[in-house]
């Protein structure tokens, strides 16, 4: 009875943030660990392990030869971004064999960032493949690593086939930021492409 009380209480609901739950995906080493936790406010949940010889030519490291582990399971983050709305961030494995995971990991997502890595942008197709046929409003985040080459955002939509409704951004995932502006442009992202639903 007390719980109910106080959901019927003026006010109780618009002091509690909205929660939000959002997937980090995109190819191997594209800075996924990384961005969530640059970004994260409480200590990041992070299942990376050292690569094992079990990964050899299993897992594509063309690009990224000096990566030394890999997420197993998911990344784990919190951000809030303002009184209204707190985002729960959840990284998705990048290798092709943990993709199995990646229909439980978007249950109950209301969008996504996909992270592109200009030295192999083909690794994160599947993200965005994977986003648009299951209708999750995601934006693309370029994450800038040194020594790869500059493409302009328009550049990377038309080599990624997105349309013009989905955001393309530049990022740089070790900073705060940067990984924050990335999820306000999502979350501006999500409301536009609801607008006309709650509308209707």
């Amino acid at each position: 009875m007390a719980s109910a009380d106080s959901e019927n209480r003026p006010g109780t609901q618009e002091a509690i943030p909205q929660a939000v739950k959002i997937i980090v995906a995109g190819g191997f080493g594209a800075g996924k660990t990384t961005m969530v936790a640059s970004v994260s406010e409480i200590t990041p949940l992070s299942t990376e392990e050292v690569m094992t010889e079990a990964s050899q030519g299993v897992d594509d490291l063309g690009g990224v030869e000096n990566k030394t582990t890999t997420t197993v399971a998911l990344d784990f983050g919190r951000i809030t971004i303002n009184d209204d709305i707190v985002l729960y961030l959840f990284g998705t494995p990048g290798q092709d064999r943990f993709w199995f995971m990646w229909d439980e990991l978007v249950e109950g997502a209301l969008g996504a960032v996909v992270l592109a890595d200009t030295r192999r942008l083909d690794t994160c197709f599947h993200a965005v493949d994977f986003f648009e046929r299951r209708g999750v409003p995601f934006v693309v985040a370029v994450n800038r690593f040194e020594g790869a080459a500059v493409y302009e955002t328009e550049e990377v939509r038309e080599a990624l086939d997105v349309s013009a409704g989905v955001p393309v951004v530049m990022a740089d995932a070790r900073e705060r930021e940067s990984s924050k502006e990335v999820l306000v442009a999502l979350v501006t992202h999500i409301i536009d492409s609801r607008r006309p639903a709650m509308s209707g």
